[in-house]
């Protein structure tokens, strides 16, 4: 079984590219040029060196030993918090602007849900001297606020999405038009393994630097490059193609993707698309995806604003086809809870989303001696107020 993408940018049945006419030249030029100028050497070392001296890598693999004892297994955090801007969402954005200089692209666009990925791609367009345009659902602006300040400090312009729930899903629809519009000077960065092929593949990849840190890692503290356990969060799902990346055809590593319940799995107002999706196609590739009969898309919901959206990455829609990865899903109180007992236990404020990741370490059955990493995506800054008003703090 192959889980990487083909040729024709497909895992399975899932991928591919479904875009508008006039978007064509953009993506074909990306398609035929992203794994020539990734392999360079010159662009290596650029991307190198900026994860190093600029995010801050290698992130650190943590033995969090009163998480372990509670859970009676040997649980590791892969601390992405620590990146600069506060979650993975930095190691895409390096590489993308980088691709984006080569290809002679003056003008970044983005799209955000939790902000990070709109942070991320802010400060990569201020440190490369780029314009940058961010489109956030108005919904997520408001409860994603301190981000929101910090794309405005970063010199970025936040463009509200007026339509649809006015989250991440709309907002991706804002930059897409605007990437119509603008085709020449252009280039979009996404954030997640979405979108038309070949960006699944492409943010994978600069994702993977995750699972690749992670064996070093393992291997210096363990003695084993491999662990038993990897737990990530899954909305459109990039912190977990990078964390499972390197182990995708180790199937002695149990992968695990968590996504978001909402307020229950049959209550309408969920994220967890492995078991309400079916086959369909959102923002350029076909994939797993909620949708009423007729192919109207499903409103999302979970309290996290990176977890909100209808659809998951091509990928990970393979990983579950094929029962590659097992799919788990935490609803906002068992998410609220894993997070604070994060807190309590640890030390550590995680991004929401990361905390429905952690709620998953109630639902599996260990053994002492196993190896857990769970991919902590993000800090929790952004969710404070968040985190307030559910524990009334």
């Amino acid at each position: 079984m192959n889980y990487f993408v083909d040729k024709n940018g497909y895992y399975g049945e899932f991928g591919g590219a479904y875009i508008p006419e006039m978007l064509f030249p953009n993506v074909a030029q990306l398609k035929q040029e992203y794994l020539k100028i990734m392999g360079e050497a010159s662009f290596k070392n650029d991307f190198q060196k900026l994860l190093k001296d600029y995010v801050g890598r290698p992130s650190p693999l943590y033995l969090a030993k009163r998480l372990s004892e509670k859970y009676k297994a040997k649980i590791y955090l892969k601390r992405e918090d620590l990146n600069h801007t506060g979650a993975h969402k930095i190691n895409n954005t390096i590489g993308q602007i980088l691709l984006a200089k080569r290809l002679g692209k003056t003008r970044i666009i983005a799209e955000t849900g939790a902000g990070q990925h709109g942070v991320a791609t802010a400060t990569v367009c201020a440190l490369m001297g780029l314009e940058c345009v961010v489109y956030m659902g108005a919904v997520d602006i408001e409860r994603q606020a301190p981000n929101v300040s910090r794309m405005k400090m970063l010199g970025a312009e936040v463009m509200p999405a007026l339509s649809g729930s006015r989250t991440l899903k709309d907002a991706t629809n804002e930059a897409i038009r605007d990437w119509i519009s603008n085709p020449t000077n252009t280039f979009y960065i996404i954030g997640s393994v979405v979108g038309p092929h070949p960006y699944p593949d492409m943010v994978a990849r600069f994702q993977s630097v995750i699972s690749e840190e992670m064996k070093l890692q393992l291997q210096e503290q363990e003695g084993r490059e491999n662990p038993d356990y990897i737990l990530a969060c899954v909305g459109g799902g990039s912190n977990a193609a990078g964390a499972f990346y390197h182990y995708l055809d180790h199937h002695s590593v149990k992968l695990i993707a968590v996504e978001a319940a909402g307020k229950g799995i049959n209550s309408g107002e969920s994220a967890a698309t492995s078991i309400l999706g079916h086959l369909g196609i959102i923002h350029g590739s076909k994939t797993l995806l909620m949708q009423t009969e007729d192919g109207q898309i499903t409103e999302p919901y979970s309290i996290s604003a990176g977890l909100d959206y209808p659809g998951v990455g091509p990928l990970h829609a393979h990983l579950f086809k094929t029962k590659r990865a097992q799919f788990l899903n935490a609803t906002d109180d068992e998410a609220m809870q894993a997070g604070m007992e994060l807190c309590k236990l640890e030390g550590i404020i995680p991004a929401i989303e990361s905390a429905h990741a952690l709620a998953a370490l109630a639902k599996l059955k260990f053994k002492p001696s196993d190896v857990v990493v769970v991919n902590l995506s993000g800090r929790g800054d952004k969710d404070l107020d968040t985190y307030v008003k559910y524990f009334n703090l």
